[in-house]
């Protein structure tokens, strides 16, 4: 796919347009906006979408052509249109921008699309295919992937998003197309500026000095979206043959709980890039020189991976009975992440690295653990509707020049993260103990009409009989982090903390909208799968949540809605 990059760094970029049929991207006439929905019609019908040029917020102007065009005339309307949960403006456009570069995910000729890049190899070819896409681009040839990443990204206006949260917003239409495409992605710190330099540390564990994105989460944030397109696939199989075919119905209670899991998980990670990173004490290496990802980037690199490894699982089956091997593009799909997984830090051993850092950490958080519930109104980070708070001038300078930026020391190393003491330690562990605690105090008052309610604060009086049960045995873990019952004990640890991260988004998104995410059932699901995980029995009878859930994903892969916590409409 040849991109065209900016003609120069002052202009602005032409509107681009991708043609279905080919998958490359051209210049385009201002179009009006539609009023329909961002689903793209059969490629026969029209000759491919457009958007406005980086930079601009709205766009206006005559149809023809057969360009549709997606920006509205209204600056709220696109993101209002762009999910349910809408991003900034800017996001929204910069999301759609780098979707329509990368074209048609269904035609095979596109270097970008679902059947090219599952037929490359699993980590070496990720790359040889985004070079020859970018092959015609005047501006990074020669420079490999990375080089010719940052045209792409810089025509679709990624330099303008420097929230963590939000950076993985605009990034994830390619996340969720190829894992080690969209690993490297998150790597590029911005335009005009070089690829992110990597320093590594223990294994397992590396920083990327210019990126926003913190390290430890970049990799679960592209593994949750690349996971969410292969449930995507299954999904889309089980439900398009579930009438004829009866037997594939048994899959849809499976596909449900994948769903929730991927949820929670994705819950998990958006409230840590929300979290705000704290800035470097000074430049230059040393023990004081590093802001990490805190707390619950640990959880995340490690609960994401070993979670998603299960759900990854249960989606290989469901296809493989479906009849999608790995020729087909849904086990094509599933076998290029799974191949990946290492490639970005996501696999066995990245999580075990993340593993031993929670297990060290454990008795100075058990020591900070709440004796009440959360009280008041839900922290900032748990609010996924709420825009991130910008953080002030002197932390942006102090944290490499951008919103979110991250400097390790000379080691690799992440010093605020989790040591007792240390930036954010006893912030993130006090609220989501309080979280599980507060839901655990709704089962008491919880009206008995709403049994989805009264079920998901028994659920959680449950979980946090466990969370009591295991402030004792932490304390002295730390002890010796390495041995096998530390490391038990920080994976019941970071479980918990994955059902309080499922607790604070719920409550958060239950605003009297209606939204799915602000329901009980995805989150009554999700807490059974941590409680089974765990081994503690589940509470009474309760309303089966697997039903709404599996109505859920079907009508999101019918009407073209990803499988995120935002209901992002899809462009194709």
């Amino acid at each position: 796919m040849a991109v065209t990059p900016p003609a120069a760094p002052s202009a602005p970029a032409p509107a681009l347009a991708a043609s279905p049929a080919r998958g490359a991207v051209r210049a385009a006439a201002p179009a009006p906006p539609p009023a329909a929905a961002f689903t793209a019609p059969p490629p026969a019908a029209v000759s491919g979408p457009a958007v406005s040029p980086a930079g601009e917020e709205a766009g206006s102007g005559d149809r023809g052509g057969g360009v549709v065009r997606l920006a509205g005339p209204v600056p709220g309307a696109l993101a209002h249109r762009y999910a349910a949960l809408p991003p900034p403006l800017r996001v929204a456009l910069a999301a759609l921008r780098l979707e329509v570069l990368l074209g048609d995910p269904r035609d095979a000729a596109n270097p970008y699309s679902l059947p090219a890049l599952t037929s490359a190899p699993a980590a070496a070819g990720s790359a040889a295919c985004a070079g020859s896409a970018a092959s015609a681009a005047s501006a990074g040839a020669g420079q490999g992937w990375d080089g010719r990443a940052g045209v792409l990204l810089t025509a679709a206006g990624l330099g303008q998003v420097c929230a963590a949260d939000q950076r993985v917003r605009a990034l994830r239409p390619l996340l969720r197309r190829d894992l080690a495409l969209g690993h490297a992605a998150g790597r590029w710190g911005g335009p005009g500026m070089p690829p992110a330099r990597r320093v590594r540390g223990q294994d397992g564990e590396s920083c990327p000095v210019s990126s926003p994105v913190p390290a430890a989460l970049l990799g679960p944030a592209a593994l949750v979206a690349a996971a969410g397109s292969v449930l995507r696939q299954a999904a889309l199989t089980v439900a398009g043959r579930g009438s004829g075919e009866p037997a594939l119905r048994q899959w849809q209670p499976v596909l449900a709980a994948a769903f929730a899991d991927l949820l929670a998980c994705e819950s998990l990670t958006c409230v840590a890039l929300r979290r705000p990173a704290a800035p470097a004490p000074g430049p230059g290496p040393g023990p004081g020189a590093g802001a990490g990802a805190g707390l619950l980037g640990a959880v995340a690199g490690y609960v994401v991976p070993t979670v998603l490894a299960d759900v990854l699982a249960q989606l290989g089956l469901v296809l493989a009975e479906c009849g999608h091997g790995p020729a087909s593009t849904g086990g094509g799909m599933l076998a290029k992440l799974t191949g990946d997984l290492p490639l970005a830090g996501v696999d066995a051993a990245g999580a075990a690295h993340w593993q031993a850092r929670l297990a060290r950490a454990l008795p100075a958080l058990a020591a900070e653990e709440p004796r009440t519930a959360h009280r008041g109104p839900l922290p900032a980070p748990f609010r996924l509707a709420d825009p991130p708070a910008p953080a002030p001038a002197g932390d942006i300078a102090a944290a490499g020049g951008q919103e979110g930026g991250h400097t390790p020391d000379g080691h690799g190393h992440e010093p605020g993260g989790l040591e007792p003491g240390g930036y954010g330690v006893g912030g993130d562990s006090v609220v989501l103990s309080g979280l599980l605690r507060a839901g655990a105090a709704r089962a008491d008052g919880a009206d008995g009409a709403d049994t989805g309610r009264a079920a998901l604060g028994a659920l959680a009086r449950r979980l946090l009989t466990e969370q009591r049960a295991l402030r004792r045995p932490c304390r002295t873990a730390g002890a010796d982090p390495g041995a096998v019952a530390a490391r038990a004990l920080a994976d019941r640890q970071a479980l918990l903390w994955l059902a309080a991260a499922v607790l604070g988004v719920r409550e958060a998104a239950d605003d009297g909208r209606g939204l799915f995410l602000g329901g009980t059932h995805w989150a009554l699901l999700a807490l059974s799968g941590i409680a089974g995980r765990l081994g503690v029995p589940l509470p009474g009878p309760a309303p089966d949540p697997r039903v709404p859930v599996w109505a859920e994903l079907a009508d999101r892969v019918r009407r073209g809605v990803d499988c995120d916590v935002y209901a992002t409409r899809l462009l194709w």
